[in-house]
């Protein structure tokens, strides 16, 4: 049987009220297209939906295409200390920590993320072992989420993977931190094309409760100062600090 909804509460939730203040939150979009600039990227176009409810609400976005950047390929901070030439990671990485949300955009290949993204994930990894101010790694304290575009199957396999990827590395993951929008299965219009996808319900609700959650996920993180230092530090850890796990040498 199934069981009613308590429709008390569900009131309760539908008067929830004016939208926090988000105006001093910070987000940056990468976009993993394969497209350089200026192609039209219709990974793009999803984004820029999300990134606009953003900037109605008062957040600054940064949004990059990783493509036209010169990152090198390694899981290194800087790459320039392991034999390549150049790296613009270094830089990327500063507006990844100035950022309370990153959002990473991806389209469809083989029903995969794209090259592109796997590197951008390969570049975040890099830094992961690189502690904040309360000895935790690198990245907790902000929320991530993701959008995917294609014309085949694959939204959820290439969202599982990215965010999978960003808890990981110490983002927190809102509920309903991904969209995306795909055509019929083979070749067509993808996201974009003579307005194709823009009238989605779907995709249109999705990517507005994404945008959303991710918005109050970094309000609550940053009210907070942070995820809470506890049980957690990587420092504390390192010093010999064991919470509450028993001590295997004890007797």
């Amino acid at each position: 049987m199934i069981k009613e909804i308590d429709m008390d509460r569900s009131a309760s939730s539908s008067q929830a009220g004016p939208a926090p203040d988000f105006t001093d939150l910070t987000a940056l979009f990468i976009n993993c297209t394969l497209k350089r600039s200026p192609e039209p990227s219709h990974t793009q176009l999803l984004m820029d939906r999300s990134i606009s409810i953003m900037e109605n609400q008062g957040v600054q976005v940064d949004v990059l295409r990783a493509i036209d950047l010169d990152l090198a390929v390694g899981v290194w901070p800087d790459m320039t200390e392991h034999g390549w030439a150049s790296d613009a990671w270094p830089q990327v990485f500063e507006r990844v920590l100035a950022a309370d949300i990153l959002v990473l955009g991806s389209p469809i290949w083989l029903g995969e993320k794209s090259s592109v993204c796997t590197h951008v994930i390969e570049r975040l990894y890099g830094n992961s072992s690189l502690l904040n101010e309360a000895g935790q790694y690198a990245y907790y304290g902000r929320a991530g989420g993701c959008l995917i575009t294609g014309n085949e199957d694959g939204i959820k396999h290439c969202s599982m993977s990215i965010l999978y990827a960003l808890q990981h590395l110490g983002y927190t993951i809102p509920p309903q931190a991904d969209a995306g929008w795909i055509g019929e299965a083979g070749p067509g219009p993808s996201y974009g094309d003579d307005g194709a996808g823009s009238d989605n319900d779907f995709t249109n609700r999705n990517t507005t409760f994404m945008t959303y959650n991710l918005l109050h996920a970094a309000r609550l993180l940053k009210d907070a100062g942070g995820f809470p230092a506890y049980g957690n530090q990587r420092s504390e850890w390192d010093a010999g600090c064991r919470w509450d796990q028993a001590n295997p040498e004890h007797r």
